[in-house]
């Protein structure tokens, strides 16, 4: 990033004040692909309490200035749109901040995770741990993986796009403060304002934000395990160790059982917002407004991770719009939180709708293992006759 640049962010962080009184937001658009690349003409929204506020849009060099009497907070929302990339929600403070858009990916189990952060400290990277592979600056590219963008100087982005997850294999995505790497009671991780967007097809599906007053310098942020589920660690400890030792750091946890005991300290306000969120999403989803369902059912899986039913709509609403990589990531995430008596109905829903969406990319063999485990939770005619169908396309 250009030093002009990285004084105008600086200089914006001073500009903001109370509700009430006109103030600033500036914001930088970057690719989250192509190093420094700035994004003109994206459309750029503060938004409050569900409504719109101010729109502006980002010019050559990817900037704009929003004039709003919205605090800084984060009861404000900031959304990011340009067609061909994914849209992009992220609670504020965003006076003086870099964010990337990600262009929409292809492949049915591609996935982009992009890291961006404030102006301290420096550098913080992004590591990815899977089987025979540790992905972060210094071995950019891996099996079906590789890390697009480094940043060494503040801000981000970061970005580690996987073009094809395999099926049956874990991952673990961590930050490193490789700034403050040998101070592992350091505060500033905590303090850095970091923010982790991961991207599956056109959809932004999840966002972390580091946990705050919390010592350390590595951030463990997810696991996505053997079936495809994401689940959340969001835990800050200390280490002092060099870069290429966080990837055998981080490799027991490809092994371990994650339970949600292991997520995030959901409290009963996160769940009581997620539900009334789900209950929007539900009223949208009646009124076929698929674009604002998908908003409120992500906003419900952010809130609380452990929403089953918001993941179930999630998975219905997506596959309704047409887009069948986010279905999947749904359908397999309600998979995983199916529990109580209507269980088996709901893991076999689950994965007849993952069998069909293979099934659709020419995938037999992988909607065969779905469709049989369909059958293997209920019998239905529906399940044996896919059984059938797909059976006879690999022979």
């Amino acid at each position: 990033m250009q030093n002009n640049m990285k004084s105008w962010l600086f200089l914006s962080l001073l500009l903001s004040s109370g509700y009430g009184v006109a103030t600033t937001t500036q914001v930088e658009i970057l690719s989250a692909v192509v190093k420094d690349a700035k994004i003109p003409d994206a459309q750029v929204t503060l938004q409050r309490n569900g409504e719109s506020a101010v729109k502006a849009s980002t010019n050559a060099q990817g900037q704009t200035i929003l004039e709003n009497t919205f605090p800084d907070t984060s009861d404000t929302l900031l959304i990011v749109k340009k067609s061909g990339y994914s849209n992009l929600v992220v609670k504020c403070p965003c006076n003086g901040m870099s964010y990337a858009l990600s262009p929409v990916l292809t492949g049915l189990d591609s996935m982009r995770v992009v890291l961006t952060w404030s102006a301290t400290p420096d550098d913080l990277d992004s590591h990815i741990v899977y089987q025979g592979n540790h992905l972060y600056y210094e071995h950019k590219e891996g099996d079906n993986g590789n890390l697009d963008v480094d940043d060494v100087d503040s801000y981000g982005p970061e970005t580690i796009t996987l073009t094809a997850r395999q099926n049956g294999q874990s991952y673990v995505y961590a930050i490193h403060d490789f700034s403050d790497r040998e101070m592992p009671n350091s505060t500033r991780l905590s303090e850095s304002q970091a923010k982790v967007f991961v991207y599956v097809g056109e959809s932004l599906v999840r966002t972390y934000y580091v946990p705050q007053e919390k010592r350390g310098n590595l951030w463990m942020v997810f696991k996505i395990t053997p079936s495809g589920e994401f689940v959340d660690i969001n835990q800050i400890e200390g280490v002092n160790m060099a870069s290429e030792n966080i990837g055998p750091h981080l490799s027991p946890a490809l092994a371990d059982v994650w339970t949600a005991s292991h997520n995030a300290a959901w409290t009963q306000q996160d769940i009581n917002v997620s539900r009334s969120l789900n209950l929007q999403g539900e009223a949208a989803y009646q009124r076929r407004d698929y674009d604002q369902a998908i908003d409120h059912f992500t906003a419900a899986v952010n809130a609380w991770a452990d929403n089953g039913k918001a993941y179930g709509n999630l998975g219905l609403v997506y596959q309704k719009a047409g887009r069948t990589a986010e279905a999947l990531w749904a359908n397999r995430k309600a998979l995983a939180l199916a529990s109580g008596a209507g269980a088996p109905t709901v893991r076999a829903g689950a994965n007849y709708n993952i069998g069909k969406i293979y099934e659709t990319a020419g995938d037999y063999q992988q909607a065969l293992t779905y469709y049989q485990a369909a059958r293997n939770e209920k019998a239905n005619t529906v399940y044996d006759n896919a059984i059938a169908r797909v059976q006879a396309l690999i022979h």
